[in-house]
């Protein structure tokens, strides 16, 4: 399962068995689910983990965050410990400059990790970029690192504390005056969080009254992570949030309605592009359209095929799809592709 989740094909694949006879005779739930992993690279990654101060080989964060963006999940997964390494040996100085790039790595880890459906070590990460940010006496990093475990309490239920963790951090960072671009980027990209994670638990006001805040807070600013920061924030990322949000409320029509005029070219990139398709699929889906769910899966395939493949959530509507509507054309299409 591990291995699937990286998207990675190992030599001799293992054969076990569903937990029904319908499950186990599935093709493609064999296919997407059921792998063995590499020896060797989760095992390096759980002993960096274990052991965050001993040195490595020395990664460039900007590399790191070009896989992520490129959605190539194995590489990233691979070149954690490292990266890691590299940033603990960094804060031997004990300058609060160096805390934040441990708490931007941490913070990508932890965006990783559950982005592959690790919760609990993306829980762990999180935990550390919330422990750095600290040291590094930054409201910047302290609100990325509060968006990341705001994210993963989502992930495991704890819609109260998610909220109350990401907020906390969005407005001690207003608080400053938010002085540059990239405090109001930041700010904004907090409440988008803020919004979904409040739509998750439906808690539709809420939701709504925080995406429009962010959208006020975004209007103008165009960060981009090739410039290093964390994250990127446009206009397009707050109303992709929208779309996410109104699906996540259960109104796919409104979630449609609101994402009608996104075109990927509004996002520089893979991963971006391919989850505005993904985000499209689930609503197409909530709305009974089998067509446009593949059509919009095989979109985001073409983009960065881990994000069909690696996300748990997005691999099991690719599933159920194949699953429940086996004849139709697009369908078919996507079977195969994801056989392939």
């Amino acid at each position: 399962m591990l291995g699937a989740l990286l998207d990675i094909v190992p030599a001799h694949p293992a054969k076990v068995a569903g937990a029904t006879g319908h499950q186990g005779d599935d093709p493609m739930r064999r296919r997407t689910v059921l792998a063995t992993v590499p020896a060797g690279l989760l095992p390096r990654l759980d002993h960096a983990l274990a052991l965050p101060g001993q040195p490595g080989i020395a990664a460039q964060y900007r590399q790191a965050r070009r896989l992520f963006d490129a959605g190539r999940l194995a590489q990233l997964v691979d070149a954690l410990p490292d990266l890691l390494a590299s940033a603990h040996a960094e804060t031997a100085s004990h300058e609060p400059v160096a805390y934040g790039r441990l708490t931007a790595c941490y913070t990508l880890a932890s965006e990783t990790l559950n982005k592959a459906g690790a919760h609990e070590a993306g829980r762990l990460t999180a935990d550390r970029a919330v422990i750095f940010a600290d040291l590094a006496e930054s409201p910047l990093s302290k609100t990325v690192a509060a968006r990341a475990l705001g994210i993963v309490l989502r992930h495991q239920g704890d819609h109260q504390l998610a909220d109350e963790v990401a907020l906390s951090a969005a407005n001690a960072l207003e608080a400053t005056g938010l002085p540059t671009a990239e405090h109001a980027a930041t700010y904004a990209l907090a409440l988008c969080t803020c919004a979904y994670n409040a739509a998750t638990a439906g808690r539709r006001d809420a939701a709504l009254a925080l995406i429009s805040e962010a959208r006020s807070a975004a209007g103008g600013l165009d960060i981009t992570t090739s410039s290093g920061h964390p994250f990127a924030l446009t206009t397009a990322q707050v109303t992709l949030y929208q779309l996410g949000i109104h699906w996540a409320l259960g109104d796919a029509g409104a979630a449609l309605h609101a994402a009608r005029y996104l075109r990927p070219e509004h996002f520089p990139t893979p991963e971006r592009r391919a989850r505005l398709h993904t985000d499209r699929a689930r609503a197409w889906a909530q709305c009974g359209k089998p067509a446009e769910t593949a059509r919009a899966l095989l979109h985001a395939h073409g983009e960065a095929p881990a994000e069909v493949r690696n996300r748990p959530s997005i691999r099991a509507l690719a599933t159920d799809l194949i699953r429940a509507h086996p004849s139709a054309h697009e369908v078919r299409l996507l079977a195969a592709t994801l056989r392939s």
